[in-house]
C-alpha cells in the first residue's frame, strides 16, 4: 500500500522539525513545568462541586480556549437549510440505507454548502450515529460507485490521484480502510461523514471557505481572538447535528462526535462548544488536540503555528516557544466536555502526536469527571499496549502509527455502547 499523503506530509514535517525546531522525543529533555489545576479558578478559588464547575470554572476555561486559542465565531449565520441529493434503500450490498444531503449555511448573499454522508442500518430506526470529518471527501471513505464526488478544492496527491486539486474517481475507496463501515452496520450504528474543505479548505487562505461569510468589506482575516480552521471545522459539525436532530432516522440524543489527527482536535472543540454531542471521540489529535502543550514533545505550540498558522486563532502564536505563559493546558479542554463520555486514544509510534502527553491530559481531566460522580483515568502509569481503559472517560494506545484501524473502531464501539447504554 502507497504511503498515504498526510503521513508523507507527516514525516516530511518531522524530518523538517528536527533541523528547524529542534524537536524533543527524549523523556528525560521535556522541562519542568506546572500544570494548572483544573478546579481551581484563576482567582485561586476552589472548585468542589459539579454545580461550581459549571457556574464558575468553566466559563472561564472555555471562554480562554475561544479566544486565546481555537478562536470565536464572530456572529450567527442567517440560516440553516437542508436538501437530500440522493438516497438509497439497499446500499452497501442490501446492508445499509445511504443518504446524502446538503447543507447550506446563509450569511446575507453569502453562502457555503456541504454534503453530509450518511450510511443507516437497513433495518434500524432512530439510529446512534458516530459524525465523522474526511480528508479527501466522501467517496474515499467507501467503494460504493454512487458517492458523490465533492467540487471542493483539495490538496494534490499523486497517491490519491489528485491533480490540480481537483478530486477525482482515482482516489474512490482509497480511505476505506480508516472507516470500518461494515463493523459500524452490523453493531447498529450509523456513520455521517463530511469533507472537511467543503467548509474551510485546510490551507493558509482565510478569503473562502465559511470565514469569508462574516467578513465586513475589505476584511481578509480573521480577528486575533477570531477563528482558525479548527473552529470553522467545528462550527460545521455542530450544522451537521442540526440536520440529524431533523432526520428521523437518526437518534439525535445519541450522536457521538469522532476525529482523526487534526479533525481529533476539531472533536475536542466541538464537544467543549456544543453539548448537545452524547460523546466525543479524539483518535491520534497530539498538540492542541488531547497532548499536554507544556510537555514541549514532539510537535509543539510553535512548530503547529508555523506549519499551520491557520489552524488557530492569531492570538494562539503569543505562546510560541512560550507555554510557560499559558495558564490552561489541554487536559482543561478535555475538562470542558465532562460530564460527557470521552475517549482519547494514541498510537505507539506517533511519538509526534505524544502518546504520553495523550495519556496524562486523559488523567488530569479525571479529575473534573469525578466532580459528577463520573469515573475517568485513576492511575497516572500509562496503561500497555492494547489495555484499553473503558470508563467514562476512556483511553487506550495501540501498536502501529498515526492512523485509524479496526481496532480502534472497535474499542470506539463497545465502549459507546456501554457509556451510552446501547443494547445490541
Amino acid at each position: 500500500m502507497k504511503t498515504s499523503l498526510y503521513f508523507s506530509f507527516l514525516v516530511f514535517i518531522c524530518s523538517m522539525s528536527f533541523a528547524q525546531f529542534d524537536t524533543n522525543y527524549d523523556e528525560n529533555k521535556v522541562p519542568d513545568f506546572i500544570l494548572p489545576d483544573p478546579v481551581t479558578t484563576f482567582d485561586g478559588e476552589k472548585i468542589t462541586t459539579d454545580t461550581d464547575w459549571i457556574e464558575k470554572r468553566r466559563p472561564e476555561l472555555f471562554e480562554f480556549f475561544e479566544n486565546k486559542v481555537y478562536g470565536k465565531v464572530p456572529g450567527n449565520l442567517d440560516s440553516v437549510s437542508f436538501r437530500i441529493l440522493e438516497e438509497n434503500e439497499n446500499a452497501l450490498d442490501g446492508k445499509a440505507k445511504r443518504k446524502q444531503v446538503e447543507v447550506t449555511l446563509l450569511k446575507g448573499k453569502k453562502s457555503v454548502r456541504f454534503v453530509i454522508l450518511i450510511y443507516l442500518p437497513k433495518k434500524s430506526s432512530s439510529v446512534p450515529v458516530f459524525l465523522g470529518y474526511n480528508f479527501f471527501g466522501n467517496h474515499t471513505i467507501t467503494t460504493d460507485p454512487n458517492v458523490l464526488i465533492s467540487g471542493a478544492w483539495a490538496m494534490n496527491s499523486s497517491d490519491l490521484g489528485i491533480d490540480e486539486h481537483q478530486l477525482t474517481e482515482k482516489s474512490r475507496g482509497l480511505r476505506a480502510h480508516r472507516w470500518a463501515i461494515d463493523k459500524i452496520i452490523e453493531e447498529g450504528f450509523g456513520l455521517a461523514t463530511i469533507y472537511n474543505g467543503e467548509i474551510d479548505p485546510d490551507k493558509n487562505d482565510m478569503t473562502d471557505g465559511i470565514h469569508e461569510l462574516f467578513y465586513k468589506e475589505g476584511q481578509e482575516t480573521p480577528q486575533k481572538n477570531e477563528w482558525g480552521s479548527l473552529s470553522a471545522w467545528a462550527l460545521g459539525y455542530s450544522k451537521a447535528l442540526d440536520y440529524l436532530e431533523e432526520d428521523t432516522d437518526v437518534d439525535a440524543r445519541r450522536v457521538i462526535v469522532f476525529g482523526h489527527s487534526r479533525l481529533g482536535k476539531t472533536a475536542l472543540w466541538a464537544g467543549a462548544t456544543d453539548t448537545r454531542f452524547a460523546a466525543v471521540i479524539s483518535n491520534n489529535s497530539g498538540c492542541g488536540g488531547a497532548a499536554l502543550s507544556k510537555r514541549r514533545f514532539g510537535e509543539t505550540i510553535n512548530i503547529i503555528n508555523t506549519s499551520f498558522p491557520h489552524w488557530f486563532c492569531r492570538n494562539f502564536k503569543n505562546y510560541n516557544n512560550n507555554e510557560e505563559a499559558l495558564p490552561i493546558d489541554q487536559h482543561q479542554l478535555l475538562a470542558l466536555i465532562a460530564p460527557r463520555p470521552l475517549y482519547v486514544a494514541s498510537a505507539q509510534e506517533d511519538q509526534w502526536a505524544d502518546p504520553k502527553g495523550e495519556f496524562l491530559s486523559a488523567y488530569y481531566a479525571s479529575k473534573v469527571y469525578g466532580l459528577f460522580g463520573k469515573k475517568g483515568i485513576s492511575e497516572v502509569k500509562m496503561p500497555e499496549i492494547h489495555q484499553p481503559i473503558h470508563n467514562t472517560l476512556a483511553y487506550h494506545i495501540r501498536a502501529g502509527k498515526h492512523d485509524v484501524t479496526d481496532y480502534d473502531w472497535e474499542q470506539y464501539i463497545k465502549w459507546t455502547r456501554e457509556v451510552l447504554k446501547i443494547n445490541p
